[in-house]
């Protein structure tokens, strides 16, 4: 173990990074300084911030990387609030049997026929795609909502080693759903809960109109069981309204509070467009968390989601459209302008607010030592009183330059440094031809 005395403190690491002449954005209060920041490894590390003189005090280190980020910004690595692994392989899919004309057809024919034909390679392939796409976009942490009906059993454990591998942490559920038939939705709660007893976890469901009370009472009772909370679409088509309204005498969230399902600040509804004023103020009530996915909206054509009177418990994700959360605040903020009340500092915090869900709830892997490095050239001048101008109309992925996940260095000059990339993008285009014939049969 190295000792480190800076000014007559002693500081214990494992092993550690140091970035020198670095512009560190504190992402809470967005506090600009100019500094040199020292990173210990592991789930709890944390940083340092030190001047000049106080680094040359330092013992010699001999396994200290530096990295110099002279004219970069460095704060805290970014955190996605949902996605979906199983959608990895579906870009340049082929078009379905059937052309969709709703929301349910687009379900059936696009996403249930994808999930249905995915195995355990095609499974593997997806999430070592996905982690490093989470990488290279700057993210270090990932929530998951998983669906892969013929291959249920150890589904989540195989995405977890993937995720590992690449170094990204995450938080993983399987998609419990009557959709298939009982048996197969046994084997979600199966899985889930075998998942559970060795990882952090939520109860995931796929929507209300697809699983019946006994399967929502078998859910709860494992959320309560592990102390855990649901991951499920809420209203994100009227259908989901139609169909709860039809079948149990009440609206999508009111089933949901019936439960107890709100009572838990781990549980996170999905979309939440189609909600009326009493949904609204018992979300706002309650301790649960939103997520919001508007590229996925916009093109399922579902609707425009809106924040008023709901919660500022609001966070983003992809709903496994892509794995770029700069880009899902950016598109959030403009078509927002025309459908919610979004502003500036608003984009901002739901853009951060997974950070919130992960803290209070005491998940592992989103501490002080998750950091992204940009590579950001700007015409204008940045500082904390524009920063957030430069959020929305400037950053992007593209000046990912060094991504540290639990003080590890995973990505440096935009090269993903815990796999070899080229190798895993040769074998998940494979398995994306085997997934695409599969569907085609």
């Amino acid at each position: 173990m190295i000792l480190i005395y800076v000014n007559f403190i002693t500081y214990k690491y494992i092993t550690m990074i140091y970035l020198k002449n670095a512009t560190f954005i504190d992402w809470q209060s967005l506090d600009f300084k100019e500094t040199n920041i020292l990173v210990d490894e592991g789930e709890n590390g944390k940083i340092k911030l030190l001047d000049n003189l106080a680094f040359e005090k330092l013992e010699p280190i001999k396994d200290l990387k530096t990295i110099d980020c002279k004219g970069k910004l460095v704060t805290k690595s970014f955190a996605l609030g949902h996605h979906h692994v199983y959608s990895a392989l579906a870009k340049g899919m082929n078009a379905p049997k059937k052309i969709p004309t709703n929301f349910y057809e687009i379900l059936e024919y696009v996403w249930w026929t994808l999930d249905k034909a995915l195995d355990k390679d095609m499974i593997e392939a997806s999430a070592l795609a996905t982690a490093i796409a989470c990488a290279k976009a700057g993210s270090t942490f990932a929530i998951d909502h998983h669906a892969s009906p013929n291959f249920i059993n150890g589904s989540l454990e195989i995405i977890a080693k993937a995720f590992d591998k690449v170094g990204v942490s995450h938080l993983l559920c399987y998609e419990i759903t009557d959709r298939d038939g009982m048996k197969k939705a046994e084997q979600g709660i199966a899985e889930s809960e075998n998942y559970l007893k060795n990882r952090q976890a939520l109860v995931g469901l796929h929507a209300s109109f697809t699983v019946g009370n006994d399967s929502m009472k078998k859910a709860t009772d494992l959320m309560n069981k592990y102390n855990s909370g649901f991951h499920i679409h809420v209203a994100e088509d009227l259908y989901d309204q139609k169909h709860s309204v039809e079948n149990y005498g009440k609206r999508v969230v009111e089933r949901l509070n019936d439960y107890g399902v709100l009572n838990s600040s781990k549980t996170i509804l999905g979309h939440c467009l189609h909600i009326d004023e009493n949904e609204r103020k018992l979300i706002k009530d309650s301790k649960v968390y939103v997520v919001q996915n508007t590229e996925s909206n916009l093109n399922n054509n579902v609707g425009y989601f809106n924040a008023e009177n709901l919660s500022n418990r609001i966070m983003f994700g992809t709903d496994g459209m892509h794995s770029d959360m700069l880009r899902s605040a950016q598109n959030a903020f403009f078509v927002g302008q025309g459908f919610d009340n979004i502003d500036y500092m608003s984009v901002y915090e739901r853009f951060r607010m997974s950070h919130n869900y992960l803290a209070q709830n005491n998940f592992a892997g989103d501490g002080e030592n998750n950091l992204v490095v940009l590579d950001y050239k700007t015409a204008t001048p940045i500082s904390k009183n524009n920063f957030l101008g430069h959020f929305v109309f400037g950053l992007n992925s593209s000046q990912v330059s060094q991504v540290i996940s639990n003080g590890k260095l995973i990505v440096d000059n935009g090269i993903v440094t815990t796999v070899n990339e080229e190798d895993i993008m040769k074998f998940s285009q494979e398995q994306a031809v085997k997934l695409w014939a599969e569907m085609s049969k």
